[in-house]
């Protein structure tokens, strides 16, 4: 937005989407008339350790995460991405990816209760107007359980990685909703919206410069 298309020189493509890749290539090789670079294969194959036992798994947003949270913050790391999945990443001092959680994203979470659950009605995640975790309407209710359930899911599970991990941790958030559950919570050390961005840059910068 706010470019030409002749003002395209480069691309790079981070997806775990398989089927998308193809049209992603042909439209910067059709249209950009550059050749692509895909995040994790070739000349972009990963500059990190995936130090976990399935490292072929590991999806192209979390191994970007963790390049660009690495690159910002110093130590071990826990980095938190609000997405279709909210997933936990353990970063170590030398930036190595150790692993981490999966869980269920907040969108999904609300399809599934909305689906599933006879009259309940479908609600817009957002962060309740007090503390108070007792609902007086249906909708209230399910804002107070999505919003302050996943708050506890943080704060709990960002807990016992700290303790397994065992030094001192800097939590860093990514996402559009990292934000939304800041107000409430001081889970987050630090909050970096376009972190993934940011990772497909670092990357596209080291392959043209190596």
């Amino acid at each position: 937005e706010g470019y030409d298309k002749a003002d395209v020189d480069a691309v790079i493509i981070g997806t775990v989407v398989r089927r998308a890749l193809h049209n992603l290539e042909v439209l910067a090789t059709k249209y950009f008339h550059v050749e692509p670079l895909i995040a994790g294969q070739g000349a972009a194959a990963w500059p990190i350790a995936l130090d976990v036992d399935e490292p072929q798994s590991v999806g192209a947003d979390r191994a970007l995460n963790v390049i660009a949270a690495h690159a910002k913050h110093k130590g071990d790391l826990i980095v938190i991405d609000f997405g279709t999945a909210t997933t936990f990443d353990v970063v170590d001092g030398n930036g190595a990816y150790k692993g981490g959680i999966i869980a269920p994203g907040i969108n999904l979470s609300i399809d599934a209760l909305v689906n599933a659950a006879a009259k309940l009605p479908r609600v817009a995640i957002e962060a309740p107007e007090d503390d108070s975790v007792i609902g007086r309407t249906t909708e209230s209710q399910m804002i107070i359980g999505i919003y302050w359930g996943y708050v506890a899911m943080i704060e709990g599970l960002t807990d016992r990685m700290k303790r397994e991990i065992g030094r001192p941790v800097t939590v860093v958030a990514t996402g559009g909703l990292a934000t939304l559950f800041d107000k409430h919570t001081k889970a987050f050390d630090a909050i970096e919206p376009d972190l993934t961005i940011q990772g497909l840059s670092l990357l596209h910068q080291r392959v043209v410069s190596a």
